[in-house]
């Protein structure tokens, strides 16, 4: 029975499926990353996120990473460059090797900046490294025609709508909360703030809304997926994607994630229908480098079951990863321990204020700390609700007033953290020194326990 099952399972994987809807998500996928990179340069956030900071956040694990200083904006002239030639199959797989490592480089630079739709482009980029995304539609097929395959295995494309899947199905499961579901929270407290929008703004005051919406994003990221892979129901739940992150962008400040999400749903439509697209356009763009033959492309024995060990453990990893906030004590919402990497999108609303004080260890001389002389704004805000960024600022003051020539620098701070809505409350220990305390995979003992529950996944 196990064997038949396998059996099946790899035939069914195995199906040869047109290249041209692998291709398309590439040019996409390639393009919407090259306009990313424009957007943030014509911004000024390359100087404002990347340059003018004194400090940065690392991950942990990533301390190592190098920060280019003012060489940042060569690194992201390479992102933009390599995202292009990437949207145009051009040199297609040096340039997404070099299109992952910048883009993840750049994200690695500082957590302040961490969003979940970075963090879903990384692991795209990753998959696409394997994958014959330069098969159809691309300049190495123009310049060597013998690239170009019309057929691919179903896995290929199949992998990407996995990830999907992922993305979404444990954003629904995150949503199962006693907070998003029972108290619509914390939508009730960012939707009137839009009730200024025309025409419907008024309806943002009214409570049922935020349940509305509340119960909606927990079954639209639940279900949608699967609805998206059933033929019959596709083109339904294409137009509920669309609709869901038009709206998500016009009420909520999260960048490109709303764009991202619904140009990358694209995937989930038959390959067939794309190959009949792009067969049309060839008719008038004669020199498109269009698969015409009926190829299928092969990968060699060694390099397919390389591949298939490597997406094994990958696929594995994002199943088992966000589920090591269990491993952890404690409410997950306050601690944040777990938190970063799950899928959790806008579950939340945290407000913190975080007041250091440093203590000469020789003499007993205290001094308060301002935070603006070492932080921005907006690491200010991060570092004042999430304890991994509370500890690593902890150390920053340490080895600051190490070079003032302080003795033993002894960190504490007094931080009240404001959950969904309700009265901020002690965060940390304040009789702990932080600056003794070492950040890891483990719970931080100097969290104070949080007296509310939050019920749910």
């Amino acid at each position: 029975m196990k064997n038949t099952f396998r059996i099946h399972t790899k035939e069914y994987l195995e199906q040869p499926v047109y290249s041209a809807a692998l291709a398309v998500f590439r040019f996409i996928f390639g393009i919407m990353l090259c306009g990313g990179v424009v957007r943030f340069w014509l911004r000024g956030w390359i100087d404002e996120l990347y340059i003018q900071p004194k400090y940065f956040f690392h991950y942990y694990g990533f301390e190592w990473v190098p920060h280019p200083g003012n060489y940042t904006y060569l690194l992201f002239f390479v992102c933009g460059v390599s995202a292009f030639f990437f949207a145009l199959g051009l040199l297609y797989r040096l340039s997404a090797v070099i299109l992952f490592l910048t883009f993840t480089w750049i994200e690695l630079l500082d957590k302040t900046n961490y969003l979940n739709h970075y963090y879903f482009v990384s692991l795209v980029l990753f998959l696409m490294i394997w994958l014959p995304a330069n098969a159809n539609l691309s300049l190495d097929g123009l310049l060597k025609p013998t690239l170009l395959k019309r057929q691919i295995p179903r896995w290929t494309t199949g992998s990407i709508r996995l990830m999907l899947g992922i993305v979404y199905c444990y954003a629904g499961l995150a949503k199962l909360n006693s907070d998003w579901l029972l108290e619509a929270m914390p939508l009730r407290l960012w939707l009137p703030a839009k009730n200024d929008m025309p025409l419907i703004g008024f309806l943002f005051n009214k409570v049922w809304v935020a349940y509305g919406f509340s119960w909606f994003g927990a079954i639209y990221d639940l279900t949608v997926p699967f609805f998206l892979l059933y033929r019959k129901t596709r083109p339904y739940a294409f137009i509920a994607v669309v609709v869901f992150h038009v709206a998500t962008s016009m009420l909520f400040p999260i960048g490109m994630f709303p764009y991202i999400m619904i140009l990358s749903a694209i995937i989930f439509f038959d390959s067939a229908d794309i190959e009949t697209i792009v067969r049309k356009c060839k008719n008038y763009f004669t020199n498109l480098p269009v698969a015409m033959g009926h190829d299928m492309f092969t990968f060699a024995p060694l390099r397919r079951s390389a591949v298939v060990v490597l997406f094994a453990v990958f696929f594995v990893i994002q199943l088992v990863f966000p589920w090591r906030y269990l491993l952890m004590p404690g409410e997950l919402f306050w601690t944040e321990e777990g938190y970063r990497f799950s899928w959790r999108v806008m579950l939340m609303e945290k407000t913190g204020y975080a007041q250091y004080v440093v203590k000469d260890g020789a003499t007993g001389r205290k001094i308060a700390v301002n935070n603006n002389d070492f932080l921005t704004r907006n690491q200010e805000k991060m570092m004042a609700t999430q304890p991994d960024f509370l500890l690593q600022y902890a150390h920053i003051l340490k080895e600051h007033y190490s070079k003032t020539g302080m003795t033993d620098p002894q960190v504490y701070a007094t931080v009240y953290v404001g959950l969904n809505g309700r009265r901020s409350r002690l965060f940390a220990d304040t009789s702990v020194n932080l600056a003794a305390e070492k950040d890891a995979f483990s719970h931080n003992g100097w969290i104070l326990e949080y007296k509310d529950k939050i019920y749910g996944l």
